[in-house]
């Protein structure tokens, strides 16, 4: 067996698929409002393609605010109105493995990239971006934290969401196309 797939976490895949799948990380402060909204969206779009055999989904905080703690009941009601579930999963903060285990770590804001960028070893770093670098529809750089303010906030973030994680799946997407042509 190569050394690239003795050193693969088990993610309860076989490990052919883990060397397909596309692994996606979406983070935000404290893994409460945006990051598992984002999760929700993107797992949604992935199942509604086919693709959730090929495309890992998960997300984090880069704080231990709330650690543990289901999904701000704010965030969860609004992405239930829109047909996404998150309601399911824990708050977790991100950790060394998961710079070597993602493929893509999407952040929502500038604050949250830098302090991964600051954690995640240089071998790593091309892995850190933007969410929004994929939006089509909005030009904003960055998802609002819409904790502190009114349930309309909860709303614009699916919103951004929405759009940025299209563009992601059209990533996705076409490395499943490249994996199955190869």
């Amino acid at each position: 067996m190569c050394a690239c797939k003795k050193n693969l976490p088990n993610l309860g895949f076989s490990r052919t698929l883990q060397i397909m799948m596309t692994k996606v990380l979406f983070v935000c402060m404290g893994n409460i409002c945006r990051s598992p909204s984002a999760e929700g969206v993107f797992r949604h779009l992935v199942n509604d393609a086919g693709l959730s055999a090929v495309v890992g989904i998960d997300s984090a905080g880069t704080h231990s605010f709330h650690l543990g703690e289901a999904p701000d009941a704010r965030a969860a009601a609004a992405a239930r109105k829109r047909g996404y579930e998150m309601t399911s999963r824990e708050a977790r903060q991100v950790t060394a493995d998961d710079f070597r285990d993602f493929d893509l770590i999407l952040a929502m804001d500038w604050e949250n990239l830098s302090a991964m960028q600051q954690q995640c070893p240089k071998a790593y770093q091309h892995k850190l971006m933007l969410l929004m670098r994929f939006a089509n529809d909005f030009e904003e750089a960055t998802v609002p934290d819409p904790y502190y303010g009114g349930p309309e906030g909860f709303g614009k973030v699916l919103d951004y969401l929405e759009d940025a994680c299209q563009g992601v799946l059209e990533l996705v997407r076409k490395r499943a196309t490249q994996y199955q042509a190869a």
